[in-house]
């Protein structure tokens, strides 16, 4: 059996709303799935639930209702957008279609015509989806306290990487990663912000800086206040638009859950939880976790790794990995003047120094996230107590670690 046809319907008038819902509801290859008449909460359900068409009905002041279409045919470009209105002449009929609506619907809405419309519908989408678009793999390096090493680990990850890839700057007020590659950038996200309803490869090319044949950068804006016009919706379409012509996207967002760096941790297929064996650093990693628990993620999405190891730390690896109920998949070395060296030569210590001990960890934990390598432990249970982070033996031999974290 054919799946039904889904909508979304954005309607400022209640009883256009119910005329139109009566309508798909007599129809039974057309299914409803969201109303209503905010079109910024309509426009989450749209990304949510991916339907299969809008309608969107014109008022007598069309222009709120024409620019939610055009927000639509930038970004949601895979939904068929059906304008609606009591006032069909050629002129409103232009404005919506000029706006990006496929097909228009008179109301009150005609059984004949309305099904006619559906049809149409149909072949779009049927079009959309016997044509798949490619689909990189995205990849965010994150850590919810600074000072961490999260962009130095970001670096090289995406400079490790064989395949084609991108590594964006998702630090907007603030980034730095030219300076980990030694580029300087004519161009960064909010250009590409900007053009998103016309992105190609070729303009997406022209706004990325090559720093290799397999390595680009996407850069944060150099002026702070250009990224005050950019909002989340705006990075979910350039991360798309992104995998669908890198095979590997690697993202450095700020230390915050701030909308931006959620657009896209959302989209990410992994997260690389960065962190440093110390107390701050360990509490600021669990709530982390928790916040991820709590905005859904899955826990095979968060691949933990420890920045900055040392032998001389007074703490058994094990210990961590059972404070925080989940293995670590990587133990990069602390090698102080080996990194700072690679970051004063704006070069990514991996292929200035693929010998050093950092590098071949780095090139170690890329290869397990790409391909899927086992991690290195076991995970322990995530219902892990303060109190029983070690037994009291081993606090007493350790400086009494248990003790200090929990008065933190």
């Amino acid at each position: 059996m054919t799946q039904p046809l889904t909508f979304v319907v954005l309607s400022t008038d209640l009883d256009n709303f119910k005329a139109i819902r009566s309508a798909l509801t007599a129809e039974a290859g057309a299914q409803l799935l969201a109303g209503g008449n905010d079109a910024d909460q309509l426009y989450e359900e749209i990304v949510r639930l991916k339907p299969s068409a809008a309608i969107i009905a014109l008022s007598e002041n069309s222009d709120a209702a024409l620019k939610f279409i055009e927000r639509l045919a930038s970004e949601c470009p895979s939904v068929a957008l059906i304008s609606a209105a009591h006032n069909n002449s050629p002129d409103v009929i232009l404005q919506s279609l000029r706006a990006g609506a496929r097909e228009f619907l008179r109301l009150p809405i005609s059984a004949d015509e309305l099904r006619t419309v559906l049809a149409r519908v149909a072949t779009f989408h049927a079009t959309q989806v016997q044509k798949p678009k490619h689909k990189g793999k995205m990849v965010a390096v994150f850590s919810s306290k600074g000072g961490c090493g999260t962009t130095f680990v970001a670096t090289n990850l995406a400079a490790s990487a064989a395949p084609r890839t991108c590594l964006v700057d998702l630090n907007l007020q603030a980034g730095d990663l030219p300076l980990f590659l030694g580029v300087d950038p004519k161009y960064s996200i909010a250009d590409m912000v900007e053009n998103r309803s016309q992105l190609d490869e070729s303009l997406m090319a022209s706004f990325v800086t090559p720093y290799s044949s397999h390595l680009s950068l996407l850069a944060a804006p150099r002026q702070a206040d250009s990224a005050d016009e950019i909002e989340p919706q705006h990075i979910f379409t350039v991360l798309q638009r992104l995998r669908e012509v890198y095979e590997y996207v690697v993202i450095d967002p700020q230390h915050t859950f701030d909308s931006i760096t959620l657009a896209a941790l959302d989209q990410s297929d992994e997260i690389v939880l960065v962190l440093t064996v110390d107390i701050p650093a360990l509490r600021s990693t669990q709530r982390a976790l928790e916040i991820f628990d709590r905005l859904g993620y899955p826990r095979k999405k968060i691949r933990i790794v420890v920045n900055r190891w040392s032998k001389q730390i007074d703490l058994d690896l094990r210990e961590v990995e059972k404070f925080l109920g989940e293995p670590v998949i990587g133990f990069i070395p602390s090698d102080y003047q080996v990194a700072v060296t690679s970051i004063n030569l704006g070069q990514p210590l991996v292929l200035s120094d693929p010998s050093s001990k950092i590098a071949q960890e780095i090139r170690g934990i890329s290869q397990r996230i790409s391909v899927g390598v086992a991690p290195i432990i076991e995970p322990q249970s995530r219902k892990t107590l303060w109190g029983s982070l070690f037994n009291k033996e081993q606090a007493k031999s350790r400086i009494n670690f248990s003790t200090s974290l929990e008065k933190v």
